[in-house]
């Protein structure tokens, strides 16, 4: 099969022969930098919550219950207010992912984009100021506005935009903002910590990341699949020429952009419904499944809680801030890995290897069963968490042992950052025909945000009252996503978008829907 064929096409194949220009890998690195902002609330949420002067100020029963005699570890942060302030994020990402379906249409990717920076800068300035719980609640809903258009909006500019060669590494590029917003997050929590203005500035200080990605954005063009939607034809000829290279011819390509919109808007109909036809139904089931089994990972909770995490199995708080920090650069190192795998091995290889890790063989017998390594950090956590602490909770955990958690948890990292963490966004963004593109990463990210808030706002719940049972819970859940790949997911490495349909045509299963 030929590769080629500008991101969005629902026609023959360009002849575009998938070069990258200068031109492609600086508009792609700053598309991807919106990933800034979601990386830095999943990293600043965590560590602001361990800092007592923020406590003190907003959530007095959490130090309350922390100094009782003899708490239960794991309960230490149970507080469904707390949780609160993590988790309202998610469900204005969520309203926000849906509506930026249609937003995305009718004003196109990049300005999606740009609405996302300036939504969640005015977020970051409240909370900042924040004076009382409801401008913290506030502030986080319009983070999530913010974070919910940035994230429907910027994985579909890069499919659009990346040859498709190199379609999954550029749109790793996301996931490796995200992962630099964490670490740089959690170096400023460290830093802020001590001081009792200190949350102000970590929270406050995320208007940075959100000007970098908003002056960014109104630097690059748009997409030429966006703006042939949109009817402005000369300016996608530009942005053709731009992203090609001045010398190369784009009439040809531009006429199969034209031709395929003109289709799409012919059809006429609302693309929510669209979506649900027959023909459509693995696309639907894809863009439901893969970022519901993204969180259940567990690796974005663990994320958002790491400090709570770390101090309550045995760190100090400096001690359990340096020890997000690692989490952090852990996940980050593993992005690379998966930029260097995603296409030259395809995608399925990439999500095995969250459960197929090397490192799990340093944790069992040599010569244990493959599927017993697989699972051995997850499961690792658990069984030690439970020699040393107890089924009570209230055994205090030795240095050692909570430096070894440490090391389980690093390498749980790395399975979700080369693998879960950047396919999610891909594949979502790439699977779709044009006409309801846009409709089906609305679905996507209203399905991960819907998830990722249950899960921040019960993990603390879970933890209190299943203790070390709530990693097994995980454990069991990437068992079962692997599998589902394995069986449903086709390799989508190297094809174009608009020849996307022939991998579902193929497959042992799909074919009956999208065939005849």
């Amino acid at each position: 099969m030929a590769v080629g064929g500008f991101g969005g096409v629902d026609g023959p194949v360009s002849s575009f022969n998938g070069k990258i220009t200068a031109s492609v890998v600086v508009t792609c690195i700053v598309a991807a930098s919106s990933g800034l902002i979601f990386g830095y609330d999943i990293g600043i949420s965590g560590g602001v919550t361990t800092m007592q002067p923020f406590l003190q100020k907003f959530f007095p029963s959490v130090l309350r219950k922390a100094a009782e005699a003899k708490t239960n570890i794991y309960c230490v942060y149970d507080s469904q207010v707390l949780t609160s302030f993590t988790s309202s994020l998610y469900i204005a990402g969520l309203a926000a992912s849906l509506v930026a379906s249609r937003l995305t249409a009718a004003i196109g990717r990049r300005n999606t984009m740009v609405l996302g920076g300036l939504t969640f800068l005015a977020g970051a300035a409240i909370n900042g100021g924040a004076a009382n719980v409801a401008m913290l609640i506030f502030g986080r809903i319009l983070l999530g506005f913010g974070v919910g258009f940035t994230n429907q909006a910027t994985p579909v500019y890069l499919s659009e935009v990346a040859p498709p060669r190199w379609r999954g590494a550029f749109n790793t590029g996301f996931q490796f903002f995200i992962g630099i917003g964490v670490v740089a997050a959690n170096c400023i929590n460290y830093g802020t910590a001590k001081r009792s203005w200190g949350w102000r500035l970590s929270l406050g200080l995320a208007v940075v990341p959100a000007a970098i990605m908003t002056i960014g954005a109104l630097l690059i063009s748009d997409t030429p699949s966006s703006l042939i939607e949109r009817g402005k034809v000369e300016q996608a000829r530009h942005s053709l020429r731009k992203v090609r290279g001045k010398d190369c011819d784009v009439e040809a390509e531009l006429a199969e952009l034209k031709k395929a919109s003109d289709v799409a808007n012919e059809a006429k109909r609302e693309p929510f419904v669209t979506i649900f036809q027959r023909q459509y139904r693995p696309h639907l089931v894809m863009s439901i499944a893969i970022p519901f089994f993204q969180q259940l990972t567990g690796i974005n909770i663990i994320a958002f809680y790491a400090p709570v995490l770390f101090q309550s199995v045995g760190f100090g708080n400096d001690s359990a801030l340096i020890a997000a920090i690692i989490l952090g650069l852990v996940n980050l190192a593993s992005i690379l890995v998966s930029t260097g795998v995603v296409d030259r091995f395809g995608r399925r290889y990439a999500f095995a290897l969250v459960i197929f890790q090397p490192g799990d063989r340093i944790l069992t017998a040599r010569g244990a069963p493959r599927g017993a390594r697989a699972l051995a950090p997850r499961v690792g956590v658990a069984v030690l968490l439970a020699v040393t602490t107890g089924v009570s909770g209230t055994k205090e955990i030795s240095k050692g042992y909570a430096i070894l958690v440490l090391v389980l948890m690093c390498i749980y990292a790395a399975g979700f950052g080369w693998s879960w963490g950047p396919l999610s966004w891909l594949i979502p963004s790439e699977i779709f025909p044009i006409k309801i593109r846009s409709t089906g990463q609305s679905i996507s990210v209203a399905v991960n945000f819907a998830t990722t808030f249950v899960l921040s706002q019960t993990f603390l719940t879970m933890l209190c009252h299943f203790k070390y049972g709530t990693f097994l819970f995980y454990a069991a859940w990437i068992a079962s996503m692997t599998i589902f790949v394995a069986l449903f997911l086709p390799e989508t490495k190297g094809i174009p978008l608009d020849s996307m349909n022939s991998v579902w045509e193929k497959h042992w299963y799909w074919r009956r829907f999208v065939s005849g």
